[in-house]
């Protein structure tokens, strides 16, 4: 039987049984850490599952925010899986190998459902645009059937840049250290191993940040600029507060999801030193924290959701009172 450090050579192509993930094994209590980020997956599994649930079972809330309220919610509940299954066999059960397909899977789920995870939030600034800024065309420009055609198409534009992306990947040879620097297959950290040409996949790398996240970033920006315009235009002080007021999940979850990815971004940037260890805690909180707390902001700041969520438990309570025998 081949060892893990053996190689697969076909043609000129040099493929690794598989790698080894490095990231944070050196840190103290990275155990405890990787416990804890577990515990956020799992709040994130119930909460996410919840909110999904509730949006699917109540047809009042069939509406184009709760389409992309609820893709949200799919996309974290994914996002955090493609990690944590992993983390807890390379850092709670001592085994970091990981092999190369399986590197390859998870290196494109990952990415994908990040991808998503931007694009979703832009998709609810576009639908707070449109309540606030054309108010009466509302219902004609951001229909349930236009949502629903505007999350497929994000989800066949992110699936199918990051399928590229990976797949050339397999056009890489490996013929020296298979040591990841990162906490799981990280795309860059893994395509720095190569021994051939990699400046396709550097440029590849460079595109996907500028695209999956500055453009949705951009329009983010762009969305709200046109809102408070709006805003400020109306004569009504009461009408401002509460249009505004609409915004406020939207915005946690943009200042959540973005705010500690453009601190990261800036340091490396500007080529500001910063420890190893340190940078994967951030990036790994980025990914774990926005799942988590995405759906109890909609849970506990949405008013629809919170009167729907009301109306379906007395309707329960009333139908279990119902079919109880009488003595």
């Amino acid at each position: 039987m081949q060892s893990p450090t053996n190689s697969i050579q076909n043609d000129s192509l040099i493929h690794p049984q598989g790698f080894y993930i490095m990231g944070l094994i050196s840190m103290p209590y990275a155990n405890v850490y990787v416990m804890f980020l577990t515990l956020l997956h799992i709040i994130s599994t119930i909460s996410n599952c919840f909110v999904i649930c509730i949006i699917c079972i109540d047809r009042h809330l069939h509406v184009p925010k709760f389409i992309a309220v609820g893709n949200l919610a799919v996309v974290d509940l994914v996002l955090s899986t493609s990690l944590i299954l992993a983390m807890i066999k390379i850092y709670l059960f001592k085994d970091n190998f990981m092999e190369y397909k399986l590197c390859l899977v998870q290196m494109y789920m990952y990415y994908s459902f990040l991808t998503l995870e931007a694009f979703s939030i832009a998709v609810l600034a576009f639908d707070r645009l449109v309540a606030i800024c054309f108010p009466l065309r509302q219902n004609a420009i951001n229909s349930p059937t236009t949502m629903t055609v505007i999350v497929a198409a994000m989800w066949a534009l992110s699936h199918g840049v990051i399928m590229l992306a990976v797949s050339t990947m397999t056009y890489l040879s490996f013929c020296n250290s298979v040591q990841v620097s990162s906490y799981f297959c990280d795309y860059g950290p893994v395509f720095r191993l190569a021994c051939n040409d990699v400046s396709l996949q550097w440029t590849i790398a460079t595109v996907l940040v500028l695209v999956c996240n500055l453009v949705p970033l951009s329009f983010i920006v762009l969305s709200y600029t046109c809102i408070l315009i709006s805003v400020f235009r109306m004569k009504n002080v009461e009408s401002r507060f509460k249009a505004l007021a609409t915004c406020t999940e939207h915005l946690i979850l943009v200042a959540i999801f973005y705010i500690p990815m453009c601190i990261i971004f800036m340091f490396g940037l500007f080529r500001v030193a910063i420890n190893q260890d340190l940078r994967i805690v951030g990036l790994s909180l980025c990914s774990f924290i926005p799942p988590c707390t995405n759906p109890i902001i909609y849970s506990l700041k949405t008013k629809e959701l919170r009167s729907r969520l009301y109306f379906l438990f007395q309707r329960l309570s009333v139908q279990r009172h119902s079919i109880r025998p009488h003595k």
